[in-house]
């Protein structure tokens, strides 16, 4: 078993400003979901994190829980699995791209944007494929966006304004647990006297969830029902309840004026939606549909929409894409210039029409999460997973890198809150032994320049 080479091993010893060192370090932010709490404060006992606390149990664990990370890479043939160097990891990585007519490289969203960016320039010297993780969650919310705009504000505007709030198809009691102690329901509001009784609750729905049971009003539609409630409320907000029928994907007319009424009334209105709306029947459809719902309850009141997104950074992943190529996912560098075509160019068609010859696949569970046959067309290519933690994707690489943690033991980064504020991460834990996945992806990509001769 090779040890990490010497000449790469200033990386691990650099600390941040001011040093890790054991003690409470305050203010960290929490690397797991689109909510990037940054009031978390971790106490460091003989270097091991033994306290955290503001986190919710998810962003809790996900500090504690430091278990099971593989300690060096592995690379896996016919005798099996076994360690070896950063250097033979890597330069196996380079080689698969360097020969690939079709490479592939996804997740990303758990990636700092400083990553992500190198990401794309590997993807560009490769011409390759480079996706996030929105192509399977917020893709189809992206897309409603480029068609008809983004309303939008700060969490912070929400949090001070905000009298009434609709979770539409999300939950955050369970998926953002703070999101409501932050955000919205709980929080107290510079504009507002009494924030917790002013503020109005609208929970839209297929099932009753535990955000549902605190609602003011809640509305159980139909599953896929989505899209024609929204119409409805558009043509009663624009006066026309007379088109409108007695029920719409379960909900009564009365029931459906109210809230139209609650809306129309509102102070500043803000609305959330999550993959009950995206990724359901009509996907982007259901998603514009909302926006111009929004877009008429402008004409009376102020009101805004913004979407729960999911991992803690792929907000960044969109944003830095978007930057460098001019697109946010599902960017195809084949033809020499950035390419994109939602459906022809995001990850899962191409593994499922078995275009995809190399894999990197990036701080993502694809085997836990796509469909069957892109997980058989990924075990039967040389794929490389690049994620601290062995998954289901594991069983299906040829190589695993295993990288610091971003947000815990990494060195500072960016990261972007799911309204689109970019915020800087903090490193809690010294690590000494694992690369960061800049760091890989830097090595990357120097290589192929090199390979290249660019």
């Amino acid at each position: 078993m090779t040890e990490i080479p010497e000449a790469f091993s200033f990386s691990h010893t650099k600390q941040p400003s001011g040093g890790v060192h054991d003690g409470v370090v305050t203010d960290v932010l929490c690397p797991f979901c689109g909510c990037l709490c940054d009031d978390i404060k971790v106490t460091v006992t003989a270097g091991t994190i033994t306290g955290v606390e503001n986190a919710c149990t998810l962003g809790a664990q996900k500090f504690l829980a430091d278990t099971g990370r593989l300690p060096k890479p592995i690379r896996r043939d016919e005798d099996g699995w076994h360690e070896i160097s950063y250097d033979e990891a890597i330069e196996y990585c380079v080689e698969i791209l360097k020969n690939a007519n079709r490479p592939l490289l996804y997740g990303w969203s758990s990636s700092l944007t400083e990553a992500q960016a190198i990401g794309v320039h590997i993807a560009e010297l490769i011409g390759g494929v480079i996706d996030s993780t929105s192509t399977v969650c917020h893709g189809p919310s992206i897309l409603a966006i480029q068609e008809v705009g983004h309303p939008g504000c700060t969490l912070g505007q929400v949090k001070n304004r905000a009298d009434v709030i609709v979770y539409w198809g999300a939950n955050p009691t369970d998926a953002h647990p703070r999101h409501m102690s932050r955000y919205s329901t709980y929080v107290d509001a510079y504009f507002m006297h009494n924030s917790f009784r002013d503020r109005k609750i609208i929970v839209v729905d297929v099932r009753r969830t535990a955000t549902a049971d605190i609602a003011d009003e809640f509305l159980q539609i139909t599953p896929g029902g989505d899209y024609a409630l929204a119409s409805a409320l558009r043509a009663i907000v624009r006066g026309r309840d007379d088109v409108v029928p007695a029920e719409v994907s379960g909900i009564s007319k009365v029931q459906m004026m109210q809230v139209a009424e609650m809306l129309k009334n509102a102070k500043f209105g803000a609305v959330f939606f999550g993959l009950g709306v995206a990724m359901t029947r009509g996907k982007y459809k259901n998603v514009r549909n909302a926006i111009e719902l929004v877009d008429e309850l402008n004409r009376f009141t102020k009101c805004t929409i913004t979407a729960m997104r999911g991992h803690w950074n792929v907000y960044g992943s969109n944003e830095v894409f978007t930057w460098i190529s001019g697109y946010p996912y599902g960017i195809d560098y084949s033809r020499g210039i950035a390419y994109y075509n939602p459906g022809e160019t995001t990850s899962a068609d191409l593994l499922a029409r078995r275009e995809v010859d190399a894999a990197v696949i990036v701080g993502s569970d694809v085997g836990a999460h796509f469909p069957r046959a892109c997980c058989e067309h990924l075990a039967s290519i040389p794929t490389v997973l690049i994620d601290p933690y062995p998954s289901a994707t594991t069983h299906l690489s040829t190589v695993q890198i295993p990288t610091a943690v971003n947000g815990i033991d990494a060195e500072p980064g960016t990261a972007y809150r799911m309204d689109g504020i970019p915020l800087q991460t903090r490193q809690v834990l010294p690590c000494t032994t694992h690369f960061t996945d800049y760091e890989i992806f830097s090595r990357i990509y120097a290589r192929l320049k090199e390979e290249k001769g660019a």
